[in-house]
């Protein structure tokens, strides 16, 4: 009879015991990545990163030769790392705000780079070029605003047609002079208004324009990638020892679990890609406890 209730007893505290390490064994980390040519793949496979984040202008970019995307992309189908997200989305002669816009050029542009982007599996597009959205001399900020945000309603209806997120970034005001935060870059995604029209958070740049890590728990909801490099001289992670603890716990409160990659100047990206991916992901493990 003894060995039947301590049988009985046990069980409560297996279950709870079992409980508690599936929970542990669920909680997910956000994947870490880094911005560079997809040839380096080699590389940041060995050194632990899970994907690479490409350009648009070195992939998918209209001005690509078709017989050149194909060869690169045999390539990028033997990858070890996932490649599903680019940058780097117009050239800066084509300009996206102003009298100079040419909707049509544009949207085109747009068209043939997602349907590049959907032939490559390319999920996410980041629109941070910033000499592109930079307000010309003398133009309104409102009248540029509302003609940023309807010409990106148009760019997110092709993009969904390819099933391509578009997920717009804050710079900084040394690169431009238009959405310099992400509350600003997260006020033009709910005017957009539109699934396939997000957002990333570039904590780099927040950190350059003294921006707080609560407007990531604000912009949670249209939040779904981000960018991330020390704030003094944009180095790696651990090069100067930057906190991104704060932001770090502002993500984990949001529940993201999506992909942060590290978008930095490098000395040597064989010897301080390993170290940088430890310091960023120790940071991370404590903040998503």
């Amino acid at each position: 009879m003894k060995n039947i209730m301590k049988n009985y007893l046990r069980w409560p505290f297996c279950a709870i015991f079992f409980f508690v390490l599936q929970s542990n064994a669920q909680t997910r980390l956000p994947m870490l990545g880094m911005t560079t040519s997809y040839k380096n793949d080699s590389l940041l496979y060995a050194e632990g990163f899970t994907y690479i984040e490409e350009t648009v202008t070195r992939i998918l970019s209209p001005d690509i030769p078709e017989d050149t995307f194909r060869l690169q992309l045999q390539q990028i189908r033997k990858m070890r790392c996932k490649l599903e997200n680019c940058n780097g989305f117009f050239p800066g002669t084509m300009k996206l705000v102003g009298p100079a816009v040419n909707e049509n050029q544009v949207l085109t542009y747009v068209d043939i780079v997602m349907q590049r982007a959907k032939i490559t599996g390319i999920k996410t597009i980041v629109l941070g070029s910033g000499t592109a959205r930079n307000i010309p001399d003398g133009i309104n900020h409102d009248t540029v605003r509302l003609q940023f945000v309807n010409l990106c309603r148009k760019m997110a209806v092709i993009a969904a047609r390819y099933d391509c997120t578009i997920a717009i970034e804050n710079l900084n005001t040394t690169e431009t002079n238009f959405v310099t935060t992400l509350a600003e870059a997260n006020d033009i995604v709910n005017a957009v208004h539109h699934p396939y029209f997000k957002l990333t958070a570039d904590i780099y740049h927040m950190l350059k324009e003294h921006e707080t890590a609560d407007n990531i728990e604000k912009a949670g909801k249209n939040l779904v990638h981000c960018h991330i490099a020390e704030r003094e001289k944009r180095t790696a992670p651990g090069v100067a020892g930057d906190d991104f603890r704060p932001y770090m716990l502002a993500l984990h409160r949001i529940g993201f679990t999506g992909k942060i990659s590290l978008e930095c100047r490098w000395d040597n990206m064989e010897k301080q890609g390993r170290p940088a991916l430890e310091y960023l992901r120790n940071q991370i493990i404590s903040s998503y406890k």
